[in-house]
């Protein structure tokens, strides 16, 4: 590689690094806990029992709505949420069937008695929140997904450009050589080289992963005008009925409209990401890898009747397998705690990084040959 193609591969891994670093510390600093965000939730809520089999999980489904209307008299069910891992059905109400999903409180029972665990949000539960606005918006809603989407590009850019710039640097070390008898800022050049070329590719997949996840929003939007707006147009005008169709029959129905599937949650009749006279049953795979492909099944909630099973396209089928992949959590706590030091290696990565271009020299030396001395090393001396 000549001296101008590295310069210009300087130029870029440095400039980019400038533009995302802080916004990648965030996320990086952000990320770590959501990667454990299941055994916090554990932690913080013990389950009352260990898994049950999905199938089980509708076994007192009716009852813990009763309970639900029982306890709060004059409010409505809004959303049911099915967790076999921790054998929870957390029912979400608010006072009315049209509210901001802000207003809703929750009531968790447990999946094998039907019995009522709490009432109200667990502990924790607004810090981790906390934490998922701030990696996944900025607090700034959709703008904020979609500044980190460009965030994630230009980090893509600087991963490239650096792996371009550790070829000749290379050259004259071995690899993983950290030279700890030279000064301060070469032993973290080295450093930095070292575990950012062992990063590489899984940061190159979270940095990718993460910019589709940051899409999420516009495409779903994109399929709900486009397939979904056409089937619920002629009850757009309907008040939300209260369901006659008892929520367990709504389940079962959509269970047999896509076998090998089950049920992960169930939005009640509202105009806000459902329709006003129908169950949407959420259905997913059985696996664990296939849990994360959804299917929406529209169930008529007086007649129990199947209205609609959604297709979903390609773009929102590749968004399911990217999300896994951005968090790790598909392949058990083994996976996760490999996320996790990878995660801190790339805060050591990005931090080393700042460091070096706060302590970079006024005026570094003149590169006479790019083959007789690495680009870095000579900045770095």
């Amino acid at each position: 590689m000549t001296s101008r193609a590295l310069r210009r591969w300087r130029w870029l891994h440095k400039w980019s690094s400038v533009v995302c670093t802080l916004f990648l510390l965030v996320l990086c600093l952000t990320g770590l806990p959501l990667i454990f965000s299941a055994e916090i939730d554990d932690l913080l809520d013990p389950p009352p029992a260990a898994p049950v089999a999905a199938r089980a999980m509708a076994a007192h489904v009716d009852e813990t709505v009763r309970q639900a209307y029982h306890a709060w008299p004059g409010q409505r069910v809004r959303l049911a949420v099915f967790d076999a891992d921790s054998a929870r059905v957390v029912l979400h109400l608010s006072p009315h069937a049209d509210d901001d999903f802000d207003r809703m409180h929750e009531l968790a029972f447990d999946a094998r008695t039907g019995a009522l665990l709490r009432d109200g949000a667990p502990a924790g539960d607004a810090v981790m929140d906390t934490i998922l606005q701030l990696h996944v918006r900025l607090f700034a809603g959709l703008p904020g997904e979609l500044f980190l989407g460009v965030m994630g590009l230009v980090f893509v850019a600087a991963i490239v450009s650096g792996v371009a710039l550790y070829a000749p640097f290379m050259r004259r070390l071995r690899f993983g050589d950290i030279r700890w008898r030279r000064s301060g800022r070469l032993r973290w050049l080295d450093l930095h080289n070292f575990l950012g070329i062992v990063t590489a590719c899984w940061v190159l997949i979270v940095a990718l992963t993460g910019f589709m996840n940051t899409l999420a929003t516009p495409l779903f939007g994109l399929w709900q005008i486009r397939d979904v707006a056409p089937v619920l147009r002629p009850f757009a005008h309907d008040a939300p009925v209260i369901p006659a169709t008892p929520l367990s029959a709504a389940m079962r129905a959509a269970e047999e409209a896509v076998p090998g599937m089950t049920t992960r949650f169930v939005t009640f009749p509202s105009h806000r990401n459902g329709s006003p006279d129908h169950y949407v049953v959420w259905t997913q795979g059985r696996s664990k890898l296939l849990s994360r492909f959804m299917t929406p099944v529209l169930v008529d909630a007086t007649s129990g009747r199947i209205m609609f099973v959604g297709k979903m396209p390609w773009y929102l089928r590749f968004l399911e397998i990217c999300r896994p992949l951005h968090f790790g959590d598909y392949g058990g706590l083994g996976l996760k705690c490999l996320w996790g030091v990878l995660d801190l290696a790339t805060m050591v990565v990005l931090g080393s990084g700042l460091y070096l271009l706060l302590s970079r020299p006024r005026h570094p030396a003149r590169l006479p040959d790019a083959g007789a001395h690495g680009l870095l090393e000579e900045e770095a001396a």
